[in-house]
């Protein structure tokens, strides 16, 4: 993990409207040298900034499209990687904070996928194809492309999952399983909405011999399921939904597909941030959403969205606390050390590493994602 020092005394304590001018006249004064890129889970303090907003993948796709000599991408470390691998050499991509890190994509040390990997195909006996959510380092993204397979998004999971077991013939990878890394809830909900059983599935727990999985189990399941999950989508339960419901009577909930197998059977649709948000706006007026994703989204989404009832799924708010990491203070240092010509915390992905790891999103990007949300029953 990256560790980033403290800043310097005169950012840790400086109040936000003072920091808000600040940042909003670098802005102006580095004019179309610099691009600032925003996730969804970000604060309002930072996103207001944003030129660009949108999940990993949107954002990734944008900073390759922009001509901007710096890419300042206010997420966390496997977004601005996979940012760096898709711009050109004459762009730096910047994290303000450098400790922003992945929880679930930290869970899938490269070395240990690949050791995994080689287990699950010698104990299946036929071809086993990696599916790498792009939550994931560039290491273990390189190691997909490497083995012959794709990442994918929470958009098109299903998608590259159908690729990944279509024939070579229909254009496919030609595998007869899927090993999904790193998010165990996703590859679950992504083989059900596919029309397999949850005994169609094996979870792979790294921390035990050979996974903790028997070889004739390997050789019967259709999906290897690393065993890594998002703490923020862990916080949503079916208990909870059963609250909306009976507090708001035909209330609609929409939860992200990282939640557990059994939320998401429980709510009335899944879809990626890109999609909840599309769903929300299009809905008509009057309507109520119980929202199961990071609280920073559906805070905004609401107020984006003063015609409807829209508000958390849970009962305490869930934050992204390492996407927290990267704020105003650290937006406002990074900024001021490129108006004096010096860039800080520059995110690099080692060339050879990065053309594998190209391989594996451009894959990913061949592949449309699935329209709108997906219902649940």
């Amino acid at each position: 993990m990256n560790i980033q020092p403290p800043l310097p005394k005169e950012y840790q304590n400086l109040p936000v409207e003072q920091a808000c001018r600040r940042v909003a006249q670098l802005k102006t004064a580095l004019g179309q040298d610099v691009r600032i890129l925003a996730h969804h889970y970000q604060s309002d303090e930072v996103f207001q900034f944003a030129d660009f907003v949108g999940d990993s993948l949107k954002l990734s796709q944008q900073a390759a499209a922009s001509s901007a000599r710096f890419i300042v991408f206010c997420g966390v470390h496997f977004m601005a990687e996979s940012a760096d691998i898709l711009t050109s050499p004459q762009q730096a991509v910047i994290l303000p904070d450098i400790s922003a890190g992945c929880a679930m994509a930290e869970m899938a040390d490269a070395a240990d996928v690949e050791e995994a990997f080689e287990q699950v195909q010698s104990a299946a006996g036929e071809m086993v194809v990696p599916v790498t959510y792009v939550n994931s380092s560039a290491a273990t993204k390189a190691f997909t492309a490497r083995a012959g397979g794709a990442c994918c998004t929470s958009s098109n999971a299903r998608r590259v999952f159908e690729w990944a077991l279509a024939s070579k013939l229909q254009g496919g990878a030609g595998g007869a399983k899927v090993f999904a890394i790193p998010d165990r809830h996703l590859g679950l909900n992504t083989a059900v909405a596919m029309g397999f059983g949850t005994e169609d599935c094996l979870v792979y727990d790294p921390k035990l011999e050979g996974g903790g999985l028997e070889a004739l189990a390997t050789r019967r399941a259709k999906f290897i399921l690393w065993k890594g999950q998002c703490y923020v989508h862990q916080r949503f339960t079916t208990d909870q939904i059963e609250r909306a419901r009976s507090r708001q009577p035909g209330i609609r909930i929409i939860v992200h597909p990282e939640c557990p197998r059994a939320v998401v059977a429980a709510a009335d649709y899944s879809g990626s941030t890109e999609q909840i948000i599309q769903a929300v706006n299009a809905a008509p007026a009057g309507g109520a959403w119980a929202i199961g994703t990071e609280t920073n989204m559906v805070r905004r989404l609401a107020a984006n969205n003063p015609d409807k009832l829209v508000r958390t799924l849970a009962d305490t708010p869930p934050f992204c606390r390492t996407m927290s990491r990267v704020d105003l203070p650290h937006l406002l240092w990074v900024l001021e050390n490129l108006s004096a010509g010096k860039v800080v915390n520059q995110v690099r992905v080692e060339e050879k590493l990065s053309a594998q790891a190209r391989l594996a999103l451009e894959r990913m990007l061949a592949i449309p994602p699935q329209g709108g949300i997906s219902p649940s029953r």
